[in-house]
């Protein structure tokens, strides 16, 4: 028998059934201000969609139900298959049917990386794992292009907006997805120590087949059709196209030995790999393995800041969701006057990860440009270290206004916090990205100053703002024997003086002032919630939050 105990009251109802688009405010400026308006239509169709409470069920099950692995099968033959929960393909083929794979190269015209950009930060908002392949396949492209022979059979498949989630040789698909493969037990991000090697099998060089011996101990997505695989040759670390199937119709010598059991990215297959001879064609130069494939990392960190302020912003709106709904001491807790300088301040610091990640994909649309190269290779390492370092913090204070129900896997929270640190870790840790900010400044001195030049014209008469930028020219001075070791230091001063002035350019001047007041004062410390300017409080968190 059973009888009630008590009556269920103040629990916050479910977040569904809303529009991503329509009420993410900064969002819908910035792909206006960025030259992407032409696609605001399915922008918003986009988040009406991904916020009904169908869609955002599909997150939940692809994460509940990660992939598992089938070595062989029933009848012992080597299947190497990763099975996924049909939630996994159900937002594979929404990712591709809004060509969030391959927009850009597809659109030739002003804003499609912007476009691009919106609706992937919308769709992080719903599953990061399944961003993996797509970000992936879509770095890919720009690399594959350079191999016209290569590029002439799977463009076509390449740029298909239809999901084909079948294990086939390439022929035989209407749609291809790319993964990657560079790392190795001894060496990690160090990409030089790699050992796997590549035989000639026919001719050699760029175009001809290699039979590839070795390991990768994080190989992406293994059920991708294919990857591009750094291996050594004679002539030194090279890339290399390696199918699932060989060009004769059997499967190719990838032999995947388990899946990670990852903190996060549940949803998403991660993997230990084998080659026994696999077959594999060169992509690039012989000997310029890393370049060639760090044109793809480029790619692939853009979309780490972009997927960084996806968490934030939808963690950033169940908290606010949460504070309307829930009391405590007799007053709902977005009505509590320190509740309000935490979700103001996270609000804040949502808007300017959104504004710097719009920002960066414009500046991939013009890729002769110096200044638009400096945004482009100096900022995107500086911004994929700090928003994706900031993310984790961001997610973690939203779980703490959901308090203890944001602690359990019933709620969206703990998957968010949950996903946070694997864009800090993949395709180059913290120091890995600081280091390539001071290389690029090196290497790109000119367009560095014409990137400070730009920030300094908006930052003319905010003196505390003014003193960044004009510290960040000091550095170029900095000893090399200490400018490592303030790499970090560097790199977080120049993300903040590109938001503040992204802010200035974009936002209400009071919220750009409040934003710039408590990121360039000391006394604000590292905690969300110290803002000074009670008053504004009010006006932020109704343009973070209008619904």
């Amino acid at each position: 028998m059973q009888w009630p105990t008590h009556e269920v009251t103040n629990q916050v109802p479910e977040l569904t059934d809303y529009n991503l688009f329509s009420t993410d405010i900064a969002l819908g400026d910035g792909v206006r201000r960025r030259g992407a308006d032409w696609n605001g239509e399915k922008l918003q169709m986009l988040g009406a969609r991904l916020g009904t409470k169908e869609v955002l069920h599909l997150g939940d099950l692809a994460n509940r139900h990660p992939p598992a692995l089938e070595t062989h099968d029933r009848f012992g033959r080597r299947i190497d298959s990763v099975e996924f929960h049909p939630a996994w393909h159900a937002l594979l083929a929404s990712l591709r049917r809004e060509a969030l794979h391959a927009l850009p190269w597809m659109e030739a015209r002003g804003g499609a990386h912007v476009a691009r950009a919106a609706g992937y930060f919308l769709h992080s908002q719903v599953e990061a794992g399944s961003l993996c392949p797509t970000t992936m396949t879509f770095a890919s492209i720009p690399v594959l292009q350079k191999e016209p022979g290569l590029f002439a059979e799977l463009g076509p498949k390449l740029l298909s907006t239809v999901h084909d989630p079948r294990d086939l040789p390439l022929e035989q698909k209407t749609s291809i997805l790319i993964g990657m493969g560079m790392t190795e037990k001894q060496g990690g991000s160090d990409v030089r120590t790699n050992a796997t090697t590549a035989r000639a099998l026919n001719g050699e060089g760029r175009g001809a087949a290699y039979a590839l011996t070795g390991h990768k101990w994080f190989f992406s997505a293994p059920m991708c059709d294919a990857h591009l695989v750094l291996a050594r040759t004679d002539g030194g670390l090279s890339c290399f196209f390696v199918p699932r199937w060989r060009p004769d119709g059997s499967k190719n010598a990838v032999l995947v030995q388990r899946l990670k059991d990852k903190l996060g990215n549940r949803s998403n297959s991660s993997s230990e790999v084998e080659f026994q001879d696999a077959w594999g064609i060169m992509v690039g130069e012989e000997g310029r393995g890393i370049p060639t494939i760090i044109e793809m990392a480029n790619h692939t960190r853009l979309d780490c800041v972009i997927g960084s302020a996806g968490l934030m912003r939808q963690a950033f709106v169940q908290a606010a969701h949460h504070a309307r709904h829930r009391s405590a001491f007799g007053r709902h807790l977005a009505e509590q006057p320190l509740m309000r300088n935490v979700l103001s301040d996270l609000a804040l610091e949502s808007e300017a990860a959104t504004l710097l990640m719009l920002r960066l994909a414009q500046a991939f649309e013009s890729p002769q440009d110096p200044l638009e190269r400096a945004w482009r290779r100096i900022i995107t390492p500086a911004a994929k270290f700090w928003i994706s370092k900031r993310a984790l913090e961001f997610t973690g204070e939203c779980m703490e206004v959901w308090g203890g129900n944001g602690y359990v896997e019933t709620g969206p929270m703990a998957r968010l916090y949950r996903e946070a640190p694997v864009n800090s870790i993949w395709e180059g840790s913290g120091n890995v990205m600081c280091l390539d900010v001071l290389r690029a400044v090196e290497r790109e001195t000119e367009g560095f100053l014409l990137l400070l030049d730009q920030l300094a014209g908006t930052a003319s008469g905010h003196a505390g703002l003014q003193g960044l930028i004009d510290g960040l020219r000091r550095d170029l001075a900095t000893p090399p024997e200490q400018r490592e070791m303030l790499a970090r230091r560097f790199a977080q001063k120049l993300v903040l003086a590109a938001q503040a002035c992204l802010m200035l350019q974009a936002s209400p001047s009071p919220i750009a002032e409040a934003f710039i007041a408590s990121r360039i004062d000391a006394e604000s410390g590292r905690v969300y919630g110290t803002l000074s300017a009670a008053a504004l409080q009010q006006d932020i968190l109704k343009r973070a939050w209008p619904a």
